[in-house]
């Protein structure tokens, strides 16, 4: 017999629907939370965050390349945002340090967020020529290299009229709106999914598993890591661009080594090689890191006026490594493994086993 259309497409079609019941819920948090609670900051990092991890999730976990350039990249897409969509009446207050900035005219969001994934596509074009000759460490330490110079370039004198030199670049445009994160992250996550469904990923999960083999195959080594190299890097820049939004600042100070292995630390507690599960890790990452637990960052008193022990600053990131450690420990393949969220598959699951009690 041919299949229906929703036998096909029954597994697509309701992750459809659990991601327009999650997009319907942040639009309801947008027009209903105030612009002063929690869910807003929080949800903002969330979703640049989830794109970063994602995009280091298609070089690392789908490519099998080790990189830790990420920040790097995310402050290229950053700087070129900001630098983009300053209002040009307002350039001369940004860089009034270094007599007028090079760039005189203004973007729009979507060309700039584009700009800023090309800019950050086209160095890891130039730098991914001679760095993946390497593997693992080594590319690695290369990677890390690359990151550090970057910032250290922007922050030169001789760069001040386009990047602003050590001074931080404001004025920008930065919606507040989650929804627009939401759309900008939903999107370019979904162009990772169809890349890695397509005969490419399939080309770098092959890579990924067995070099010599998939070589044997005819798969050309050195254009497939280069392309997913790019593609990361290029989502990279749009995470940068969207952190930038988040942040309405932009300072080479923000994007240390730090924050690549924060990047990581979301992959591997989500399950290197699954989109889900970094998505699910960043969002319980940043908002327990952020929000939950930020209590323990208060110094409590009981009835009789003793301070509670241990609690006060500093508190909640040991509380938060601990916890960290517990899901390492016990999810030794991360929170989903290499398995991805299925919402046909859980129902079925669930009402087979209703049906079996039944009878």
């Amino acid at each position: 017999m041919k299949e229906t259309f929703w036998e096909k497409n029954k597994r697509a079609i309701c992750n459809l629907a659990l991601v327009l019941v999650l997009l319907a819920a942040v639009i309801a948090i947008d027009l209903l939370a105030p612009t002063t609670s929690m869910w807003f900051s929080v949800l903002r990092k969330v979703f640049t965050f989830a794109l970063a991890a994602v995009s280091m999730n298609l070089l690392n976990g789908f490519t099998g390349l080790f990189s830790l350039g990420q920040a790097g990249f995310m402050l290229l897409g950053a700087y070129t945002y900001a630098i983009f969509t300053i209002p040009v009446e307002l350039r001369a207050s940004v860089f009034r340090n270094y007599g007028a900035s090079l760039i005189q005219f203004q973007m729009p969001i979507v060309p700039a967020l584009l700009c800023a994934g090309i800019v950050a596509a086209v160095f890891a074009f130039l730098i991914g020529l001679p760095v993946l000759r390497l593997k693992s460490d080594y590319l690695a330490i290369a990677t890390l290299g690359f990151a550090e110079i970057v910032r250290g370039l922007v922050q030169l004198q001789n760069f001040g009229p386009l990047t602003n030199g050590p001074d931080p670049i404001n004025k920008f445009t930065a919606p507040e709106h989650i929804w627009i994160y939401a759309l900008i992250a939903g999107t370019c996550i979904l162009l990772i999914i169809l890349i890695v469904n397509s005969t490419y990923g399939r080309a770098f999960k092959a890579i990924r598993d067995d070099e010599i083999a998939a070589e044997a195959m005819g798969i050309n080594l050195a254009s497939h890591k280069q392309l997913s190299f790019i593609t990361s890097s290029f989502f990279c820049g749009i995470a940068g661009a969207m952190l930038a939004m988040c942040n309405s600042s932009v300072s080479s100070v923000s994007f240390t080594t730090s924050m690549t292995y924060q990047i990581l630390l979301v992959v591997v507690i989500g399950g290197i090689g699954s989109i889900s599960g970094s998505m699910i890790a960043a969002f319980i990452y940043y908002a327990s890191s952020e929000w939950w637990l930020k209590f323990l960052d208060l110094e409590t008193y009981t009835a009789a006026g003793a301070r509670v022990p241990l609690l006060g600053p500093g508190f909640r990131m040991v509380v938060f490594s601990v916890l960290i450690m517990i899901v390492v420990l016990f999810f030794r393949t991360g929170i989903m493994g290499t398995r991805e969220i299925s919402v046909y598959d859980f129902f079925a699951k669930l009402f087979s086993k209703k049906g079996g009690a039944a009878k």
